[in-house]
């Protein structure tokens, strides 16, 4: 049984069970991290108000072979990006890789998807559109992992696309 203390970005909440739920975690030295928060969603937990997302929180997590539940948690910020915007940062991040340039710009005011990108290994300075080959581009689409111009992004749904 490990102990792990630190600082963390709630991104998503996700309802398990009648009562529980799993919280995706973006922590300061483990990176991202699904935990389980046992009765978050009963009425009387004093864990509900700070695992919200979009908090920046110090959480206390202990893992347990395969296991890893959220033991305490509170907030000690809010960070600036919206929820969509950490719904998709979500999907894009590798569990347990910690990122400390990522967490830097996470963790400031102002979200810059071009910066975020580029951290990940997607630089839009050097990409081109996927189906025109436009070299000036828009979007990228999380799925598929490719960049679109503005006219292509246009063909898209929008709730799959980061607009740098």
């Amino acid at each position: 049984m490990h102990e792990h203390l630190g600082r963390a970005i709630v991104l998503e909440v996700l309802p398990r069970g009648n009562s529980d739920a799993r919280v995706i975690l973006f922590m300061e030295k483990m990176g991202k991290l699904l935990a389980r928060a046992q009765s978050l969603r009963k009425i009387t937990s004093k864990l509900a108000s700070h695992l919200q997302p979009g908090n920046l929180v110090r959480v206390r997590v202990i893992e347990k072979g395969n296991l890893v539940q959220v033991v305490d948690a509170l907030k000690i910020g809010k960070v600036s990006a919206d929820l969509e915007k950490l719904h998709l940062l979500s999907g894009l991040l590798a569990d347990n890789q910690p990122e400390d340039k990522l967490w830097q710009e996470v963790a400031k005011d102002g979200l810059s998807w071009r910066e975020i990108l580029k951290l990940l290994g997607w630089d839009p300075d050097h990409a081109a559109c996927h189906i025109c080959g436009h070299v000036k581009v828009a979007s990228f689409h999380v799925r598929s992992q490719d960049f679109f111009c503005g006219e292509c992004s246009s063909q898209l749904r929008p709730n799959e696309l980061i607009f740098i």
